[in-house]
């Protein structure tokens, strides 16, 4: 049986494009920051829009309780003729230290497996630590949805063996039919989150080895309210959360953090 315990839970708000000034951004941000502060026992990311970093920045080095994130990457290193891109490289030199890959809306978009493995790699290489988001569309009784996530955490994992990969690497379960849109709300349970969680490490342990389990956190996303943050840590076998449009309400997100802090 696997430890799914760790020693430090991690909570991860992805704002998305939210929201719409630079002042509101720094005041949701401050309100999470004063929250993040509290906590004992949770590390807490915070990835907005690309266009808040540089304002947000400061603020997030004055604390060392929470973190940058980027909503994603570039599939090009460095610098050059690429319009619209942002490289890993220029993301670590503002001060972001995460990014998600893989989401949903980026698959969405035409987003394949081999894009996203390119785009863990030069992460993995700048130093940044990549949040790879796996999960189905929809849910069956015959398990078939379990070979989409294998088959996502395959073709993105390829070639992945370092131990850098396996120190900073973070797996994020977010089935794509539990993520909140337009005020609903549906979530998956936390006893099937268990089941995931255990089927993800042992696909973790056949393609990177048994190290894997012990080093990668596994979090869960998908329609996270205060209401499920506790059942979700103690039941659901996943070392923290990804936080969607919760995340953007400065009191809802706050009572996530304590409930997420002082959960066993």
């Amino acid at each position: 049986m696997y430890n799914l315990k760790m020693a430090k839970k991690i909570i991860i708000a992805n704002w998305k494009m939210n929201p719409e000034t630079g002042e509101k951004a720094k005041e949701l941000f401050s309100l999470s920051r004063k929250a993040a502060l509290k906590l004992k026992n949770t590390k807490v990311v915070i990835c907005p829009p690309n266009i808040y970093f540089q304002s947000l920045g400061g603020l997030a080095s004055k604390s060392g309780r929470i973190s940058m994130g980027a909503q994603d990457v570039s599939i090009f290193s460095g610098s050059g003729p690429q319009t619209g891109e942002i490289s890993a490289e220029m993301l670590k030199k503002i001060g972001v230290e995460y990014v998600i890959l893989g989401h949903s809306s980026r698959r969405e978009l035409g987003e394949s497996g081999s894009d996203i493995n390119k785009k863990i790699k030069n992460s993995l290489a700048t130093g940044l630590k990549p949040i790879l988001c796996v999960g189905e569309k929809e849910r069956c009784d015959n398990g078939e949805f379990m070979k989409v996530v294998e088959a996502q955490l395959k073709e993105s994992l390829d070639g992945l063996k370092s131990e850098k990969s396996l120190k900073n690497l973070i797996i994020a379960y977010e089935p794509v039919w539990a993520i909140s849109k337009k005020g609903s709300f549906k979530a998956d349970n936390p006893d099937s989150v268990f089941g995931m969680s255990i089927f993800i490490r042992k696909t973790l342990a056949a393609i990177l080895g048994e190290d894997a389990v012990k080093k990668i956190p596994i979090i869960y996303g998908g329609s996270v309210a205060s209401q499920t943050v506790k059942d979700f840590l103690e039941r659901g076998g996943v070392n923290g959360l990804l936080v969607g449009g919760k995340s953007l309400v400065a009191k809802e997100f706050e009572e996530i953090l304590k409930i997420a802090d002082s959960s066993k």
